[in-house]
Parts: structure tokens; C-alpha cells; sequence
């Protein structure tokens, strides 16, 4: 009986016993979950890894406590970090990107604008001088013409005339060509001047008796020019053809230099 009393006034000895050391138990989970929880606080997230060992708490398994990890487990280790890091919200970022996108605009227009390929002008400026030969044997008139060509560039870059051809037509048939190379370099904007003579024979009956009858008053003949200049720019070459009608008098054996005129496009 008495051990059954001793054991009876044993038993809340050891709840109590029991219940002090569960407590503890207890009460270092919670303390455990209110110190990882404020580990995000201003406070505690300055505190190096060792303090928190001291304090009880189990150290990093990744640098065991010391706050640093070994150099070759750099590209092994992912670092996570919150969401609402200000890292991951650079400032500024759609002023950069408006900015840069701008800047991209800009260039790209100025380019097109200044490299946009533009007309050049050919325009024949009239005859400049003629001198006539007459073969009385074989009924022919042999004409030398010099012309004058203008040639604007309405470009934004360096236009160069190379080559000129050129044919002279009387009555439909071909009576003088000729074909030149022209050395000519157009600034942006600017306009040049070609020079050009063209050695022309005519056999026809009734054009000779017009040119050498005393008795006709007007010596003009018709003729027909036409011709290409070849120009090269940007790495680029491109043929722009012209024509032009001229009257020209064959009365005297030579010419003056006629006035230049330009003609309106």
C-alpha cells in the first residue's frame, strides 16, 4: 500500500519533471522560427553567420558559419534573392530603353535621308562652235561640233562622271559618234560642265546643194544628238541617257563660239 502511495505522489513529480523539459523544447522551436523569420529584418540581416552559430542556432551548411564559400564552388552555388529586391528593379530602365530606341530612330533617318539616292540632272546646254569642210567630189559636208553638257548633282555625297558616248543623227542615220572618258567629280550639290566634240560626215545630195547654194538664205540643218553618261558613286555606276535637237549652219567654212545658254528642266 505505502508503495503504491509513493508511487502515486511519484507520478506529478515526474508530469512536472516531463513538462519542464519539453517546454524548453518548445520554446527553442519557436525561438528558432522567430529568428529565421526575422532574418530578413534591417537588424538581423547585418549579424554574420557566426553570431548566429553562438546563439545556438545550427550553422550554414555551405559556409559552415564563416560567411564565405570556397572559390571553386563559385559556379556550383545559386544565391537566391527576394523578390522585392531593388536589384532586381534597376532604376530607370524604360528611360534607357526609350532613349536608346530613340537614338537608334534618329540614326536610321539621317542615314536614309543623306544616302537616299537622288536624280542627277543631264541636261544639254546648246552648241558652243561648228567648223564645215565641203567635198565637192563626193557631194559631202564634214561638220566638227563642240557642245556644252551640264550635269547637276543632287546628291548628299561625291558624284563621278566617267565615261561620255555620243552619237549625231541627220535624217535618221547615224553621221558622227564619239566616246570620251570624263575625269568629272561633282561635289554634294553641285553642278559641273562637259565639254564634248563630235566629227560628223553627211553624204546626202540635197543637204549639200542647202549648204552651198548661194541663193538659199538660210544654210541650217537639222540634227539629231543623243547620247549616255555613265556615272559611279557609292560603289554604284548608273547610265543616264539625254538627247537634244540642234539646228546648226553649215554656210560658212567656221563658226563663233556661241553663247551658252541653260535650258529650264
Amino acid at each position: 500500500m505505502g508503495g503504491k502511495l509513493a508511487l502515486f505522489w511519484k507520478a506529478p513529480d515526474q508530469k512536472e519533471s516531463e513538462g519542464k523539459r519539453i517546454l524548453p523544447r518548445q520554446l527553442d522551436a519557436e525561438d528558432d522560427v522567430t529568428n529565421y523569420a526575422s532574418i530578413n529584418d534591417s537588424a538581423m540581416s547585418r549579424v554574420p553567420c557566426a553570431g548566429i552559430a553562438r546563439r545556438g542556432h545550427v550553422n550554414c551548411p555551405t559556409c559552415q558559419g564563416t560567411g564565405r564559400i570556397p572559390r571553386e564552388q563559385e559556379r556550383q552555388l545559386v544565391a537566391l534573392i527576394p523578390y522585392g529586391d531593388q536589384r532586381l528593379k534597376p532604376r530607370r530602365t524604360k528611360l534607357y530603353v526609350c532613349l536608346a530606341v530613340t537614338i537608334c530612330l534618329l540614326t536610321t533617318s539621317l542615314s536614309l535621308f543623306f544616302l537616299f539616292p537622288r536624280s542627277i540632272t543631264v541636261l544639254p546646254a546648246g552648241l558652243n562652235t561648228t567648223s564645215v569642210g565641203f567635198n565637192a567630189n563626193t557631194t559631202s559636208i564634214y561638220l566638227n561640233m563642240t557642245n556644252v553638257l551640264n550635269i547637276t548633282n543632287n546628291n548628299f555625297y561625291l558624284v563621278s562622271a566617267v565615261q561620255l558616248d555620243v552619237e549625231v543623227l541627220h535624217q535618221s542615220l547615224v553621221v558622227g559618234k564619239t566616246t570620251m572618258k570624263t575625269p568629272l567629280n561633282m561635289s554634294p550639290l553641285q553642278s559641273g560642265q562637259i565639254y564634248y566634240m563630235v566629227a560628223s560626215r553627211i553624204l546626202d545630195d540635197n543637204t549639200y546643194n542647202i549648204c552651198t547654194w548661194t541663193k538659199v538664205k538660210v544654210h541650217n540643218i537639222l540634227l539629231h544628238i543623243q547620247g549616255s553618261l555613265t556615272c559611279t558613286y557609292l560603289c554604284h555606276s548608273e547610265q543616264l541617257a539625254f538627247e537634244d535637237y540642234q539646228y546648226v549652219d553649215c554656210r560658212g567654212n567656221a563658226t563663233l563660239p556661241h553663247p551658252l545658254y541653260h535650258r529650264p528642266p
